[in-house]
């Protein structure tokens, strides 16, 4: 690994914030290397789960997403590992994914609390206001490790894991000086954050502070956008369903309704921007300069919210607006259910669990993420979440009765007790854990014309009342289908075009500036 940032607060030289003046100044100052490198691999390093896709720069239409590992959770569908580690009681690095989770499962409950485990740890980048290389993650039973470890743990797991692949298909042992890096970040990301990844990149040895080009630090919505790019018509979902939008409903025919799409273009310039929204690839040659759309991205953390606009001749994208948003991704469920779950066995006895208990406590939230991705507005039948049996031992020691005494006593009425030792929910209970979190989206969205939602950390519930909102509020409106990879493979094209060519609005000054200069140079 590279040595660690000689930076020891955000003001440090290492970690400044940069304003507008430093980021023309970094233009200057890092002219191309001339390296020509033989791949691009872009992380894409979630709140909730992460992944990797990479191309050759020979092959730039053939974009690899990483092979699947074993693993996995019951009744979840997931193309990405989850955003989990597993530290060694010595605070070593031990495992990262499924094989940190399932690792950590096996253990002993005594001594599990000697291990460190850590999962949606990105989101402390977001919440910490005073970031800095000295800041602190909490681990699972409660003892502190230095955030800019872990995050550089992470990045060189998928740095070996990456290399690895890339090594067997070559036949040869890969060098990662012939690597670009593309790493994800949320756009509503303050700087010092996006500085942070990048320190952690340096520390996992991804690049260095005499190469920075070989490292591109991406928005996320960026990456979606330049992904979507390349969409055809068949690829999107209408999230209208049944109806016609701006007088175009697509034929059953693909290839018939591509050409019907160019001529209702041409024909109808209002639908424009509906077909930058839901025609983009071949119909890119068609759009005009001052087409603009929303990007959307909902994670397991963050939701991004972010205005582009077209500039030709070269279709680069313009920033029109500040990235907005907040913390309103999936998590936001997660907290609803412990708060449900204090409510009916106390806040006092959920804290003490998931101090003496940590490893049941992750396979509570585990058997919750499987129920909450089948949670859906139109779903009648009720879900059952596993307790595990220390859970309900524990309880049973801690009062001095049972789970089901609890539940009978606690007023909840949507949530019931199984005979085979399950939370039976209702319905309508799942979408009350779902309401907090869609209404700060909703009131987010109201001020926008139109959009694009992606996203892999949102499940059917979220997303089927967020939709159906969009749908009807901010017609017209798609979705892709294939939602869990886009940000990868877009980062994968962003890597290879050798540009980020989006320009920011900076409010406090109301300038627009190159955020993103050619060859890849740094944020």
């Amino acid at each position: 690994m590279a040595a660690p940032s000689p930076a020891k607060s955000i003001g440090d030289p290492g970690i400044t914030p940069l304003s507008p003046t430093h980021i023309l100044k970094d233009a200057e100052q890092n002219e191309p290397t001339g390296h020509s490198f033989i791949v691009v691999v872009a992380i894409d390093f979630g709140t909730t789960s992460s992944g990797y896709a990479y191309a050759f720069t020979k092959e730039p239409e053939c974009i690899h997403t990483m092979r699947r590992w074993e693993g996995g959770d019951p009744g979840v569908s997931n193309q990405k590992t989850p955003t989990t580690i597993l530290l060694a009681p010595e605070k070593k690095f031990h495992s990262f994914g499924y094989a940190a989770r399932d690792f950590y499962h096996d253990l002993d409950p005594t001594e599990s609390k000697q291990w460190l485990y850590l999962e949606k740890f990105k989101m402390k980048l977001h919440t910490t206001a005073n970031l800095s290389i000295d800041t602190d993650l909490h681990a699972a039973n409660g003892k502190r490790v230095k955030a800019l470890d872990i995050f550089a743990y992470a990045l060189a797991f998928f740095k070996e894991q990456a290399l690895k692949e890339l090594s067997d298909q070559a036949g040869a042992e890969f060098d990662n000086a012939d690597v670009r890096w593309v790493i994800t970040v949320p756009a509503i990301w303050k700087m010092p954050a996006k500085q942070f990844m990048r320190e952690a990149a340096y520390k996992a040895g991804l690049a260095t502070r005499d190469n920075p080009d070989q490292l591109i630090i991406a928005l996320e919505p960026e990456a979606a956008s330049i992904y979507c790019r390349k969409l055809r018509l068949h690829q999107m979902i209408d999230l209208g369903a049944k109806t016609s939008i701006n007088g175009y409903s697509p034929p059953e025919n693909v290839g018939a309704g591509m050409a019907q799409a160019k001529e209702h273009v041409r024909r109808n310039r209002q639908s424009r921007t509906f077909l930058v929204e839901n025609v983009i690839g071949e119909l890119w040659s068609e759009l005009n300069e001052g087409d603009r759309y929303v990007v959307m991205d909902c994670g397991g953390g963050t939701v991004d919210l972010t205005v582009h606009q077209i500039r030709m001749p070269e279709g680069h994208l313009k920033e029109l607006y500040k990235a907005s948003g907040g913390p309103y991704g999936s998590i936001g469920v997660d907290y609803e259910f412990e708060k449900l779950l204090c409510k009916i066995f106390g806040q006092d006895f959920i804290d003490q669990f998931k101090i003496k208990r940590p490893a049941a406590w992750v396979d509570l939230m585990i058997a919750f993420e499987s129920r909450k991705r089948a949670a859906a507005p139109d779903r009648t039948n009720p879900l059952n979440i596993n307790l595990p049996f220390s859970f309900i031992d524990y309880y049973k020691k801690f009062r001095g009765h049972s789970v089901e005494h609890a539940l009978r006593k606690s007023n909840v009425d949507f949530v019931k007790w199984s005979s085979q030792g399950m939370l039976r929910m209702n319905p309508d209970a799942m979408n009350a854990l779902f309401k907090p979190t869609i209404d700060h989206i909703i009131q987010h969205l109201s001020k926008c014309p139109l959009m694009r939602i992606e996203g892999e950390g949102r499940s059917k519930g979220e997303g089927g009342r967020l939709t159906n909102f969009i749908s009807v509020q901010f017609q017209p409106s798609r979705n892709t289908n294939d939602a869990a990879r886009i940000s990868w493979i877009g980062c994968v094209r962003l890597g290879l075009q050798h540009t980020v060519p989006v320009l920011s609005f900076n409010k406090s000054n109301r300038m627009y500036v190159e955020q993103h200069q050619r060859n890849g140079r740094k944020t």
